[in-house]
């Protein structure tokens, strides 16, 4: 299979719309108390409610409406102030009720957006719908590396709160999906009503994906794809799985509507089962829970409590500090690390604070990124404070340090801890920046390379760097190379 849009006398066009199931950040589960904990051994948080027995009865969790609620706000949709849960028919050895809560008519966000970057500009993606419900258990085939011959069935994840993001087929590329996903996954971390951790099954994306000759306004046949693991994955699914029904369609096959499974390590997308419509699944009111009426009152406070998102933050960094659009983006994309950004910041006097704005983001995204990558760490783990590494852009900035005794203080505090400040004192590091002591050495540089020093002269102004670097050598990093540069200039008469 092609990685790449195959050459035909005709242009398709993907239509690429995206389900995603987000667990909501709540102590308990949506109808029972049991808890919510990742990790804990099997069905050891269940109890009658989410097992499905006979004769209980679920009690709806306040925290999860109110989740769901601000990330509809959020996203700019329509609240609706009356709904209902409903009951959603499918058999499956996880589902001990043979149905699962969810909603399915008047669910508590409709028409909503996200505007995303493309090539072109902004694109807005709608959002179709955001409701409420209760996951499903986990069917377990494998014990570590030891497949079974049956299946055994862990229901701690049973009841467990979702919310499920529905947006209009609006997405015409996997790099629009992977857009879309990466500024949905932020702006709910900002709210803080989930934490999006994919590894331990938080966010869920399941990708419906069909293709049309381009200028048609007729849908394709849809072919949803699960097992999607990461945004990288959603985006690789994506671009395979276009390219298998383009290709499916030139060559006379007719598409099936169905449930294909990504696989990662082979890189495609195989045959699950046949999709279903929304009738198979026979919704019906369920009449153990009766309808939710949401107050004017109580979501004006919700409203309110909102904090400042994404969107917001990226302005604020662009307009006050100056920061590039780039550069902004790039930190506000993770809330933890937008968050270091602005600690480290605010750990300066606020006369250094504009100046200092741009280094800390190099130091930031290059050194100590580059670090934590590549230990496979998050800004989370990192052993240097936000308060320390501000310290030692302040150092380079005043000029107490060069940027190249900068990165070997970096790496010692990096390694062992300690504060910049005391390290520079203890090891003397200060950066020489008196002109008489560096004068003595650009005599010495000059004298001991006499070829580099006419070459200079003769105007090939370039090879002053090895004179710099000579210099350096000399003072162990410690000379202050700008004022190295002018001095030599200087003695050669430039």
């Amino acid at each position: 299979m092609s990685k790449t849009m195959p050459l035909t006398e005709k242009a398709y066009e993907p239509v690429i719309g995206l389900e995603v199931h987000v667990q909501l950040k709540t102590e308990s589960k949506l109808f029972c108390a049991c808890k919510t904990d990742f990790g804990a051994p099997p069905n050891s948080h269940i109890c009658p409610v989410c097992t499905g027995q006979p004769g209980v009865l679920p009690v709806l969790n306040k925290k999860a409406v109110e989740g769901i609620v601000k990330v509809g706000l959020a996203f700019g949709c329509r609240i609706n102030s009356h709904t209902i849960f409903a009951r959603k028919q499918y058999f499956y050895p996880d589902l001990p009720k043979a149905y699962q809560i969810s909603q399915y008519e008047n669910p508590f966000c409709e028409d909503g957006q996200i505007d995303i970057p493309t090539k072109n500009g902004m694109k807005t993606i709608r959002i179709q719908r955001i409701h409420l419900e209760e996951d499903a258990g986990k069917l377990l085939h494998a014990i570590g590396s030891t497949e079974l011959s049956y299946s055994l069935v862990d229901l701690n994840r049973s009841c467990i709160p979702l919310m499920e993001i529905v947006s209009h087929p609006d997405m015409r590329n996997p790099d629009e999906a992977y857009e879309y996903l990466s500024i949905l996954k932020s702006t709910i971390q900002y709210i803080g009503v989930s934490d999006c951790d994919m590894e331990k099954g938080s966010l869920r994306c399941d990708a419906n994906i069909s293709v049309r000759l381009v200028g048609s306004t007729a849908y394709g046949t849809k072919v949803e794809v699960k097992n999607m693991n990461s945004f990288r994955s959603v985006k690789d699914a994506i671009a395979y799985e276009i390219n298998r029904q383009v290709e499916a369609v030139e060559s006379g096959q007719k598409i099936v509507q169905e449930t294909r499974l990504w696989s990662e390590a082979q890189g495609l997308t195989a045959s699950m089962r046949s999709k279903e419509e929304a009738h198979d699944y026979r919704y019906f009111p369920d009449p153990d829970l009766i309808p939710v009426q949401l107050s004017s009152a109580w979501l004006h406070e919700i409203r309110n409590s909102l904090p400042e998102l994404p969107k917001e933050r990226r302005a604020r960094l662009v307009q006050g500090l100056g920061l590039s659009d780039y550069d902004a983006g790039v930190l506000v994309s993770q809330k933890d690390l937008v968050d270091y950004y602005e600690d480290s910041l605010s750990s300066l006097p606020i006369e250094k604070r504009k100046n200092s704005a741009k280094p800390l983001v190099n130091w930031i995204t290059t050194e100590l990124l580059g670090r934590l990558n590549a230990e496979k760490k998050s800004i989370k783990d990192s052993p240097v404070s936000a308060k320390s590494l501000a310290q030692l852009v302040d150092l380079i900035q005043s000029g107490t340090l060069s940027g190249k005794l900068g990165k070997e203080v970096f790496a010692e505090v990096y390694e062992k801890g300690g504060s910049p400040q005391e390290l520079v004192q203890k090891k003397g590091l200060t950066q020489v920046s008196d002109e008489a002591a560096i004068l003595k050495y650009v005599k010495e540089v000059i004298a001991e390379n006499p070829k580099v020093a006419e070459d200079v002269k003769a105007g090939k102004e370039r090879a002053i760097g090895s004179l710099v670097g000579a210099l350096m050598k000399k003072t162990q990093g410690r000379a202050n190379p700008q004022l190295a540069n002018q001095l030599i200039k200087k003695e050669l008469g430039l």
